[in-house]
């Protein structure tokens, strides 16, 4: 009974078993159908995103600006040096001495012989009054030497004296002379050293510095304030040994003053006859009028010499081209087509390049990306807008209006 009973729960079993074993089979396929899917979808999102076409036959992204034209004139660009007409460095010159009085501070206005300071000098002034009384003591006895010789030699004649003796008082009345003069020149160069105690102004013009106030000790060659005239500048400045023609005196120069923004016109003065020998460079001045002391010394000024004539020029900025010594590289769009195209280069100012006009006017230059291009590489431009040039004249313009360097 027990065998026949199992024998039924089986065969109850067996049909449950068997659908299960379907199960396991089928959701396999089922993960590896989706799993297809997904790949043959990653596969072709892959394939539809790769570049058939070659990266040389692409066309290459750049920028491009129209060619201008231009008047262009050469110039040089110098800085110089605004200095006064005549400078003086007030102080002691032979004596040393403490500071007693200090009269004027920078900006003070002067006339010639205004005394500017006072030293303390009592020791000198002791001295040039003994040496005084010295020289008068002297001049005393070699009064009486003389009076004295020429009594003795009128003895002489009388046969009441000797001659040597005579030639002995005559030789004491000359030595005591000799000495009254020393004393003298001594007395006089006290007297400087008392003077010099009483610094006073050379010139008319004002206090530039102050260098010593009171109870200060100064020695001789030391500056106490410095006194400048500046109703006429100088604008000195240096230029290389080849721009020795360039600055011939009665050379117009337009000179733009850094620390007043002041616009001048003035000629080349002087030029010196030869160049430093340390440096190569040659030497020039320029005479700036400046009644009203408006200008201050010791700045600087921007130089400007216009050379030869205004001439027709291609401007470009100075970023489109690649330039080496006289020449620049550029390239130019024609047809889709980027060429390369050298020319000479005659000057630059202000970010803007002047190139020889072998290049149409009008012509797009190309700008950005141009590093990156080849002779007759395809591209595909996008106008850029060129910044405006306030050099930069039309062609007939004056030739003050263009310049370069």
């Amino acid at each position: 009974m027990t065998d026949i009973h199992n024998s039924e729960q089986l065969g109850a079993k067996a049909p449950a078993t068997g659908g299960a074993r379907w199960i396991v089979p089928a959701a396999i396929f089922a993960g590896v159908a989706v799993l297809m899917v997904i790949g043959s979808a990653i596969v072709q999102g892959a394939a539809s995103k790769v570049n058939k076409v070659a990266l040389s036959d692409a066309p290459k992204p750049v920028t491009v600006l129209a060619a201008r034209a231009a008047m262009f004139r050469a110039s040089r660009n110098y800085v110089g040096t605004i200095e006064p007409w005549v400078e003086a460095k007030v102080g002691p010159q032979r004596v040393s001495a403490y500071v007693d009085t200090v009269l004027v501070r920078p900006g003070a206005t002067v006339k010639r012989g205004d005394v500017l300071a006072i030293l303390d000098c009592r020791n000198a002034s002791a001295t040039s009054k003994a040496v005084s009384m010295q020289a008068r003591a002297i001049e005393a006895q070699q009064a009486a030497l003389a009076h004295e010789a020429e009594r003795v030699q009128g003895l002489l004649h009388g046969g009441f004296v000797s001659p040597n003796e005579a030639e002995q008082k005559n030789a004491q009345s000359t030595a005591q002379q000799a000495e009254l003069l020393a004393t003298q020149a001594k007395l006089l160069g006290s007297t400087l050293e008392v003077d010099d105690c009483v610094l006073r102004a050379p010139f008319d013009g004002e206090v530039a510095t102050r260098s010593a106030d009171p109870g200060a000790f100064v020695r001789p060659g030391m500056a106490i304030v410095s006194l400048i005239d500046r109703r006429t500048l100088r604008i000195t400045a240096d230029v290389p040994e080849v721009d020795f023609e360039v600055v011939g005196p009665g050379t117009p120069v337009q000179v733009h003053v850094l620390s007043t923004r002041a616009e001048l016109e003035a000629r080349i003065s002087r030029r010196a006859p030869a160049a430093d020998e340390a440096t190569r460079t040659v030497h020039f001045e320029l005479d700036v009028p400046d009644r009203d002391r408006s200008i201050p010394v010791g700045t600087t000024a921007e130089l400007r010499i216009e050379v030869g004539s205004a001439a027709p020029a291609l401007q470009i900025p100075l970023s489109a081209a690649a330039v080496r010594g006289d020449k620049a590289s550029l390239f130019y769009v024609d047809a889709g087509l980027a060429h390369l195209r050298t020319l000479m280069v005659l000057g630059e100012i202000a970010g803007q390049l002047y190139l020889e006009p072998k290049l149409a006017a009008g012509s797009l230059v190309v700008g950005e990306g141009r590093a990156l291009l080849q002779d007759g590489d395809k591209v595909d431009a996008v106008a850029e807008q060129a910044p405006a040039s306030p050099l930069t004249a039309a062609p007939g313009a004056p030739p003050s209006a263009a310049a370069g360097g």
